[in-house]
């Protein structure tokens, strides 16, 4: 068992990951039973050759980008950078590691749909209809796996999260939703994100690469910004465990591009 902090050089931020460079043994009750004991958001299992399964403490999901990019970097760091090609529920990820041990993954192919009426998910969340930036309007997102868009016109409403987890985790549920990823836009390319996760157990992420290459989906969708563009996406903040992730859309391909680093964190005892 690795443990990795992902989207970060700094292994008291970011977002830890576990992960198993060789699972071929375990089963799928194994691999939850792992999880769950390590209690972190994802772990990742190399269960072939590049094929690798995420599971959260509660769940298997079919795809999770900060354990992606964990998972990339200590592979690079035992065999060394350039491109590996991962096989996922949510289908085949490329993900190319450089000299500085900084990982970049390509989404598969995302779509967005519309979404109506969100008063009860804002009724959980505690958050006001008048809050919602109109200029970013509620929608799920897909890139490897469902997450619900929300974006407000304050840095301090993204502050003061508190939310009903077994509602929450109600809703979620019946939608296929991942996360939420609740957003503040800072200027035109920056942003600040926060993803409550309690599908998987979790309260909230302190990084979340798969709901930033589906926001990133999101925004060119809406024609927010404009490819080939990179996005800057602040997360963990407010949970003490500050992450950078960076979104690259293209113009060439529909497909999305999330960079960070990663730093082993040291085995507790």
């Amino acid at each position: 068992m690795l443990r990795y902090a992902a989207f970060t050089t700094d292994p008291a931020g970011g977002n830890p990951a576990g992960v198993v460079l060789d699972a071929s043994g375990l089963d799928d009750a194994a691999m939850q039973a792992i999880a769950a004991e390590l209690g972190y958001s994802e772990t990742a299992f190399v269960t072939g050759k590049y094929a690798v399964r995420y599971f959260s403490p509660k769940a298997e999901v079919p795809f999770c980008g900060h354990a992606t990019v964990a998972t990339a970097v200590a592979l690079a760091e035992r065999i060394g950078p350039g491109q590996l090609n991962f096989s996922t529920l949510a289908g085949q990820v490329a993900v190319t590691v450089d000299e500085l041990l900084r990982a970049t993954l390509t989404s598969v192919e995302p779509y967005v749909e519309e979404i109506g009426d969100v008063s009860e998910v804002l009724d959980i969340l505690a958050w006001q209809a008048d809050q919602l930036d109109p200029a970013l309007p509620p929608a799920i997102a897909y890139a490897g796996a469902r997450h619900l868009v929300l974006s407000t016109l304050t840095r301090q409403r993204l502050a003061q999260l508190d939310y009903d987890f077994d509602r929450l985790l109600a809703f979620m549920l019946e939608r296929d939703l991942t996360t939420l990823q609740l957003v503040w836009r800072e200027s035109a390319n920056t942003f600040h994100v926060r993803d409550p996760f309690p599908v998987g157990g979790v309260v909230e992420d302190p990084a979340t690469g798969a709901a930033a290459a589906a926001f990133g989906a999101y925004l060119r969708e809406l024609g927010a910004v404009q490819a080939p563009v990179t996005l800057t996406l602040h997360q963990g903040d407010d949970l003490g465990r500050p992450s950078l992730i960076e979104v690259e859309l293209r113009a060439e391909d529909n497909r999305v591009r999330v960079s960070g680093n990663a730093v082993s964190i040291a085995e507790p005892g």
